[in-house]
Formats: C-alpha cells, structure tokens, sequence
C-alpha cells in the first residue's frame, strides 16, 4: 500500500509572517527508504517547511504527519520524542567549535541514551569510519575543510541511527570533487544506514544524479513532483527555467 510507504505526508500547510505567506497551502508526501530533494528559490520557503517537518514552528493550519502521527497539535514533550527519529546536517555542518571531532560527534549520544563512555566512543569510531575520517577524532573545526566539517556533521546526524536525515544545502560553498563526495555519502545514507533522506538543494547537477523524487517549491506551493527524468521532460515554464538555470522566464530575479 502507498501509505505504508509514506514517512511524510503534509496536507494543506499554510504559514505567514506578517503580511508574507511563505506556505500556501502546500501538500507533500515523502516516500522511506528514498532520497527526496525540494528545490527552489532561495528564500523561497525551504528551510521554513523543513522546521515545521521537525516541529520548530508550527503552521497557522494543516497537518504534518510523520510516521503517520499529526505532529501539530503535540506537546514539546511528543515532540521531543519524534525528533529522536531524525537526524541533520545543517548547511554550515554548526559543529561546536570548543568540542573536538569525537566530542562533536558523541554530544547527542551523551544527550539521548545511557550509554557507557566506550559504547560511546564504539558508535563515534565506527560513524567516523563510515564517512571516512577515520583517525580524525582529536581534531578540532578549526582544523578542518569545509568538507570535512560537513562529514562530521554527518557521522553525529548518525549518531542515534534516526530513520529520517534532513540535508540543508549539503553542497553548498565546496568545490566540485568534495561535493560529489557529500552526494555519494547521501546516496550510502539511503543505502548503508536504511535512512530515509529529505535534501534542500538548489544544485540542479547533483540534484539530478542523486534524487529518487524530486519536488520544485514555488510561491509556497509544491508544483512539479517527480523522478530526475520526469522534471526534465516538465513542461511548466517556471520548472524548465528553474531547472535550467536561464534568466529570462517567469521567475522574476530581483
């Protein structure tokens, strides 16, 4: 059945700051076991829906179920629990600058579980591993690359071993060789740690090579939704100049 393949399905979200509506109304549904990347504008709403995914703002109306539960109406308490399913690399990896590479990558099991100090430092060796830094851990952030920070970021995003993982512009600022690198450690997330992996992206090129679904955010609204091969053949003259990144068309740059 296509609900048991659902993680998230949005209906109907709406939400505005002031006079600005940034969700009109938009619906969703994101299927498991998949890499599922939004695109669209900068500023156009991306990271606004991802908050309301994890419950950091809640919606003036709509439902938002995450593995099938409504997660509007909770409690921070509930929510606290939901959130447990996810983890994040956030665009700037938002590493702690005082904690070295383990430390960084143990904070959320020392938060969250009761594990020992060497079952801490059994998941931190083995995530590092997995996302290549391997003998990395007593570094500090300031010692590292852009790419590396992003890695790290990753290896604690892994930590708890969440079902879903949420990507924020995993690419952005790296050169092209480690931003393939970061693509293809998406692509194992799926395949390697069975997460279920959601993407803000506005790189069309890695969007196309990686992606299970695609879906294009526009004025608050999902319009095109799609595997990388459907969005290129899309019609919608906002989805083909988007997509292939041409400055006259519909979409006005301000």
């Amino acid at each position: 059945m296509q609900q048991d393949r659902d993680i998230i399905h949005i209906e109907s979200l709406y939400k505005s700051f002031g006079d600005f509506r940034v969700l009109d109304g938009l619906d969703l549904t994101l299927e498991k076991d998949r890499v599922n990347i939004i695109i669209g504008r900068s500023g156009g709403g991306k990271s606004v829906l991802i908050k309301h995914i994890i419950g950091l703002l809640k919606p003036d109306r709509g439902r938002i179920l995450v593995r099938g539960e409504d997660i509007v109406p909770m409690d921070e308490g509930a929510m606290a629990r939901v959130r447990r399913d996810f983890g994040m690399l956030f665009q700037e990896a938002a590493l702690f600058d005082s904690l070295n590479v383990h430390e960084n990558v143990a904070f959320p099991l020392h938060e969250h579980t009761s594990k020992s100090y060497s079952e801490i430092d059994e998941v931190v060796q083995a995530k590092l591993a997995a996302v290549g830094l391997q003998g990395m851990d007593k570094k500090m952030p300031a010692e590292l690359s852009g790419g590396m920070r992003k890695r790290v970021g990753l290896a604690r995003a892994l930590a708890l071993e969440p079902k879903i993982v949420l990507f924020d512009e995993p690419t952005s600022g790296l050169d092209p060789v480690m931003a393939a690198a970061i693509n293809e450690l998406i692509q194992r997330t799926r395949q390697e740690f069975g997460a279920t992996c959601i993407v803000i992206s506005h790189d069309i090129d890695a969007t196309m090579k990686i992606a299970d679904n695609i879906f294009m955010l526009y004025e608050g609204k999902i319009i095109a939704r799609g595997s990388p091969e459907e969005l290129n053949e899309n019609t919608d003259p906002v989805v083909r100049q988007f997509i292939r990144g041409e400055a006259r068309g519909p979409i006005k740059v301000n």
